[in-house]
């Protein structure tokens, strides 16, 4: 049941974002940020964490769950440091996520090639 749940709440977040695109003029980049403050709001409305427990990995892994990671790993900072925590939050809670990112887009930069196919 998790792998279901999993997949209709991915699917309905990537069905939304298909709509965004075909029935909008917003770009691509627009509907992303969108995401990300929309997973902001929906975790500071204590809205998201249920949705994250219903849906696990389908609520986590697409940029509203990235959203949600920075809004609560600023309410943990804010509540540990005060309002240095403010600035400090979002970036520690995502560290882990975006060292990888990085790491592993040098490993295919550096694995891959590219060449011009003229």
């Amino acid at each position: 049941m998790e792998y279901l749940n999993a997949f209709l709440c991915g699917g309905i977040l990537c069905a939304i974002g298909q709509i965004l695109i075909d029935k909008t003029q917003l770009t691509p980049a627009r509907i992303l940020t969108g995401y990300v403050v929309a997973g902001v709001i929906l975790s500071a409305a204590g809205l998201y964490e249920p949705l994250a427990q219903w849906g696990g990995a389908g609520a986590s892994v697409p940029l509203t769950g990235f959203g949600h990671l920075l809004a609560k790993g600023v309410r943990r900072a804010v509540d540990m440091d005060g309002w240095l925590g403010v600035l400090t939050g979002g970036l520690t809670a995502a560290a882990g996520g975006v060292a990888a990112a990085v790491f592993f887009a040098a490993v295919m930069a550096a694995v891959f090639k590219p060449s011009s196919k003229r």
